[in-house]
């Protein structure tokens, strides 16, 4: 059983303790590394180099039981024809190991009889290349490589994360994390010099840290601008917020933007023209978007600004534009913009968003990130296309890290298959439309997975094929014998996901938190409605957790009623194949040795709680449909079989949410999120349980007691939600 935020012992892992199987012998085209052997390095060679080289050094203490010696040397050339060691160098420092490329990071691969040279192009590719010595042992399950020569090279950079361990908390162990899963990047939020939502954080000393493990540090705006850059001292104004910021770090390798985040006081007609926190004087809201959801006109004098000030302290800054808020609006509007945008700003624009979709005769619509859909979504492909017209940058939002927010409090999404199928459509934008980097997650972070390991060999070239890469994870993870049936697992799962439902009342409810979302009945008047706790120092807590459902109306799909039918069934496609899923991998886990049992039963309580969450996402939808019914039937006897139904799917809740308890107790990441924190630990769901029971005994019990009196309850004063 663990305790709240014991996961991050977890996280402080980075090589796995005996990974060796002792049951491995050398083939003939292989390399044994034992006792006798040498990591060496020059002795004048970078931090981040001489840190590799340690990691690699534990790498083989921690995961293959071998200790090897760490020597730096002077002449690394002589050393390149000794025997029993491993050179790690740049290219610079081993000259005649030539890469033949220009791409950053990349590394050139070579294993001999007695001798492995790691030669990058620079000191990152070094650190990749290391890793990729490690990742290849990893799946042998043994110190044993392969005789290659090879160079291999990234297909996206930047790759950024957020952090896994905390709401811009990066210790050292997760950076070294990030950066054996091959990202490059991360994201902080940033309020100002050395301001974060959650308090202070020194960005130099992220900057410094950050580049011993060959990572770049991006800011996330959440600098609100009140001036428009044509006001007289908007320069000043601006030299004193995005200036200072990047005066005070001019380290930082750039900036993401985006409308929600950092609005400024548009004068594009379209919008309201002012701050979404600027409400008129009547306090009436508008018919328009406020700047932040509209590709306004002035984007571009805005963007130029930026650059402007930035660039002064920074000229190599990345400033980097993201579309996400305005995908819904017409093509002709955005389309302009994009070909109005400044030299030198980068296009941001996420994969799936927005894209339509028929189930049964009825619209939906991908309200915000999911892997329900693999993508690009139309709204994706138009701007991408645009962007290479133009010749601008282009990033996009992939998610690829491995969550979205089908789950708002899992780790990861454990749907191999369709993340495969995600991969593959990157790499088709990058051919097509000179895709080059990616935003690998937002505030729910990311979590060393299968999930994050395949993403890491989808994006280097070469590398095997993506079903060989699964299959040799099973095995590693799983054993020969069971990985059969652990690939059954992950097969159904990935079927399952693209029966997912993923609507704003969805992504934004049930789908959020899981088996704690309430199930709310009535409001009397001046009561305010059953919310989540939250924690004290929750960034976001739940004010991102609508706790009141209902189906919204959206012009991209059909009314919400009209949906629920379509919905539910589909729902109830994926918990069928999900549960096969699920079976398999039951049966997989008996067949494990106990050293890999662990690791196995965790992946099946992650899927457990995914399980129930959609029992919980069905169980709301068809309780807000009684309660629609409920609301106009005047008729005592048919409100009464209403209210039976009502209770049987709260009874059902109930019984939902202590099937969760043994879950989030077992594995303490289950349940939580950086901004949100615990949404679904043991004590939300007893809370939801108290909610719920509250329901059945007393607040149907006085409806029904309504009813006696009166035809519909309402002269009493009660509505329901």
């Amino acid at each position: 059983m663990e305790k709240n935020y014991d996961f991050r012992k977890r996280l402080e892992i980075i090589h796995k303790p005996n990974l060796r199987s002792l049951n491995i012998f050398p083939q003939r085209d292989e390399v044994l590394i034992e006792e006798g052997w040498s990591i060496v390095i020059h002795q004048q060679t970078t931090r981040l180099v001489v840190n590799v080289a340690k990691d690699l050094q534990d790498f083989f203490l921690v995961s293959m039981n071998v200790s090897v010696v760490l020597k730096p040397v002077d002449d690394l050339r002589a050393v390149a024809r000794e025997q029993n060691v491993i050179i790690l160098a740049t290219e610079e420092e081993l000259p005649g190991y030539s890469l033949q490329t220009s791409t950053p990071k990349s590394y050139r691969f070579v294993c001999e009889p007695k001798r492995v040279i790691i030669c990058g192009k620079d000191e990152r590719g070094v650190g990749q290349g290391s890793y990729y010595l490690e990742d290849l042992m990893s799946l042998r399950q043994a110190p044993m490589l392969k005789h290659e020569d090879v160079v291999r090279k990234p297909i996206f950079s930047p790759r950024m994360v957020h952090s896994g361990w905390g709401i811009d908390k990066f210790p050292d162990s997760q950076l070294n994390a990030i950066a054996h899963a091959g990202m490059d990047a991360v994201l902080v939020f940033t309020k100002g010099v050395d301001e974060t939502p959650s308090g202070y954080k020194d960005f130099n000393h992220l900057v410094y840290r950050a580049a011993n493990y060959g990572i770049d540090v991006y800011f996330y705006s959440y600098l609100v601008s009140e001036k428009h850059p044509d006001e007289l001292g908007a320069e000043e104004y601006y030299d004193s917020t995005y200036g200072a910021l990047f005066k005070a770090c001019p380290g930082a390798k750039g900036v993401i933007l985006v409308g929600e985040s950092c609005e400024f006081p548009s004068r594009d007609p379209n919008t309201t023209q002012r701050l979404r926190k600027d409400l008129p004087s009547d306090g009436l809201p508008s018919n328009k978007p406020s700047p932040g959801w509209w590709p306004c006109v002035d984007y571009p004098q805005w963007l130029n600004m930026i650059k402007k000030v930035v660039h002064k302290h920074n000229p190599a800054a990345d400033i980097v534009f993201w579309t996400y808020n305005w995908g819904w609006a017409p093509e002709k509007a955005r389309l302009e913009l994009i070909r109005n945008l400044p030299e030198d700003i980068t296009l941001l624009v996420t994969f799936e968003m927005f894209e339509q979709f028929k189930r049964d005769g009825v619209t939906s619509y991908c309200a915000d990130y999911t892997i329900a859909f693999a993508g690009p979504g139309e709204y994706f492909k138009s701007e991408a296309k645009e962007a290479k017209r133009n010749k601008i940058r282009l990033y996009t939002m992939s998610n690829t890290a491995g969550m979205t927010w089908d789950f708002g409090v899992v780790p990861y999404i454990p749907v191999p298959f369709q993340w495969i199928k995600r991969h593959q459509a990157l790499k088709e934008a990058h051919e097509a439309w000179d895709l080059s980097g990616l935003m690998e997650s937002h505030h729910y972070g990311w979590w060393p997975s299968i999930i994050s390991e395949l993403a890491k060999w989808a994006f280097w070239e070469p590398s095997p094929p993506p079903k060989k890469v699964l299959e040799d994870l099973a095995k590693r993870d799983f054993g020969d014998k069971a990985a059969p049936l652990v690939l059954d697992a992950w097969s159904q799962w990935s079927k399952a996901i693209t029966h997912l439902v993923f609507t704003e009342e969805d992504q934004y409810g049930p789908l959020r938190v899981g088996p704690s979302y309430p199930l709310l009945f009535w409001k009397e008047p001046f009561k305010p409605e059953a919310n989540l706790p939250a924690s004290k120092h929750a960034m976001l807590g739940n004010k991102i957790v609508l706790s009141d459902y209902y189906p919204h109306e959206h012009v991209l799909q059909s009314p919400g009623a009209s949906r629920l039918v379509v919905e539910i069934s589909s729902l109830h496609e994926f918990i069928k194949l999900w549960e096969k899923g699920s079976e398999s991998l039951t049966e997989a886990i008996a067949e494990l040795p106990k050293a890999k049992r662990e690791d196995g039963e965790r992946m099946l309580g992650l899927g457990k709680f995914i399980l129930n969450t959609v029992k919980t996402t069905i169980n709301v939808k068809e309780w807000w449909s009684l309660k629609r019914q409920l609301a106009v039937e005047a008729d005592p006897g048919e409100a009464g079989k209403i209210l039976e139904e009502m209770a049987f799917i709260a009874r059902a809740e109930i019984e939902n949410a202590k099937a969760t308890i043994s879950l989030v107790e077992a594995d303490s990441r289950l349940g939580w999120e950086p901004t949100m924190e615990y949404m679904t630990d043991k004590e939300h769901l007893q809370w939801k349980i108290k909610q719920v029971t509250r329901v059945i005994e007393e607040e149907i019990p006085k409806y029904q007691r309504t009813l006696a009196g009166t035809a519909s309850g309402r002269k009493q004063g009660f509505q329901v939600v």
